[in-house]
């Protein structure tokens, strides 16, 4: 059989939308430079779907080392892998101080934090190993734990008890192999829907069991803890994390992530992790701009003060109006509501067009089945003003709903 013949978009669980919504909730084209208002399809709205939390995008301190480092540089330069003719001592002068700034010993950094987190995994285990994870975990943790080719266990999602009981499992299997060891991973911040993994709970089961704990922070980094450096900080349980990873996408709002921990550990990353040893160095532009935003975060926190205030602003007031936020405990602001797939893009049309309104719609498989939800990013260029138009337009939201509008 021919296989172009088996693939079809709209069999699949996110391209059934194609035809229906392709340009407009998928794939949509923001324009204009990034901030709180933007333009979508000729229209001003108040834009909550980029992940600009420190609002570092157009930083006049930013935009000025991006630039003159692409003056200076250009975008070619390193050439090659970092291991064979990519490497130089800027790469390593940050990789340095992002392993500083989340206390750990060494860094390395990662071309994409996606595929950096797969090959991560891959490195960290062999067929011997178990990895215990998340349900909930994000999308590149799941594609790394399903290419391992050992033993894996789920446990519910910030379940204690759960992985408890996976440990128990993985402990078993270990010792009958008799030359493995246990990965455990999580997410300092769950990126859907804002909750925090229990890594306090996580933690204080290594006086019960032998396991590695890895965290994938990326909403964290930059925004939880007392300077930032993480949900690790947050807890006060940072030199617990045995690995942590961070990326450049969120709060440094850039491309690129690292992975910090133990020198011999990230030493033996460097020489086996595929992602970054069959791919071009990080350009220099890049690098040089990662420098400037970290140098940023770790000088004042003021950008993080700044949105923190927006946060608790914003989810104050959809609380106080009735509207189900879930568990969140971080910038991430998910609005829950009872229906299927159509009304929550009715919602998200209806925003968009009447209110000016531009959050996204998050339906399965990006959540779980069952649930449909509005998912909210603040950031520290968004004023009290957005804050209280947005409120405004949810609470006449709200009132559609009861009237059945939607229907």
């Amino acid at each position: 059989m021919d296989i172009f013949k088996k693939l079809d978009t709209s069999k699949t669980d996110l391209g059934k939308y194609q035809a229906s919504v392709h340009g407009y909730m998928t794939f949509p084209k923001l324009e204009g430079e990034i901030a709180p208002v933007m333009k979508f399809q000729g229209k001003d709205v108040i834009t909550w779907s980029i992940n600009n939390y420190l609002g570092l995008a157009n930083h006049p301190e930013v935009r000025k080392a991006d630039a003159d480092a692409a003056a200076q540089w250009g975008m070619a330069y390193p050439m090659g892998a970092r291991m064979m003719s990519g490497n130089t001592k800027y790469h390593e002068e940050l990789e340095q101080k992002l392993a500083d700034f989340v206390n750990k010993e060494s860094g390395y950094l990662l071309n994409y934090g996606y595929q950096g987190m797969v090959s991560i995994i891959d490195s960290l285990v062999d067929r011997n190993d178990v990895i215990v994870y998340d349900s909930d975990s994000h999308a590149c943790i799941l594609d790394g734990s399903r290419l391992h080719m050992g033993k894996r266990f789920v446990f519910k999602h910030n379940d204690m008890d759960s992985l408890e009981k996976q440990l128990k499992h993985a402990s078993r299997y270990v010792r009958r192999k008799g030359n493995g060891g246990i990965l455990v991973i999580t997410e300092g911040v769950f990126g859907m829907e804002g909750d925090l993994g229990n890594l306090k709970a996580i933690t204080d089961l290594k006086d019960k069991f032998e396991f590695r704990l890895f965290i994938d922070d990326a909403h964290g980094f930059g925004t939880m803890g007392a300077t930032g450096a993480g949900t690790g900080e947050y807890y006060g349980v940072q030199d617990k994390v045995d690995i942590y990873f961070g990326t450049f996408a969120k709060s440094m709002a850039g491309i690129g992530a690292f992975v910090a921990g133990p020198k011999p550990i990230i030493d033996y990353l460097r020489y086996t992790m595929r992602s970054q040893i069959f791919a071009k160095s990080l350009p220099m532009p890049m690098v040089f701009g990662a420098l400037k935003r970290l140098e940023i975060i770790r000088n004042s926190t003021e950008q993080k003060d700044k949105l923190w205030s927006v946060v608790n602003s914003l989810q104050k007031g959809l609380k106080d109006n009735g509207f189900n936020l879930g568990q969140t405990e971080s910038p991430v602001t998910p609005v829950f509501f009872d229906g299927d797939d159509t009304l929550v893009i009715k919602i998200t049309k209806d925003l968009r067009e009447n209110y000016g309104i531009f959050c996204s719609a998050v339906v399965y498989p990006v959540i779980p089945k069952g649930k449909i939800m509005l998912r909210l990013i603040p950031t520290a260029s968004h004023t009290q003003e957005h804050v209280d138009k947005t409120i405004a337009a949810f609470k006449e939201v709200q009132v559609k709903l009861k009237d059945g509008y939607y229907a």
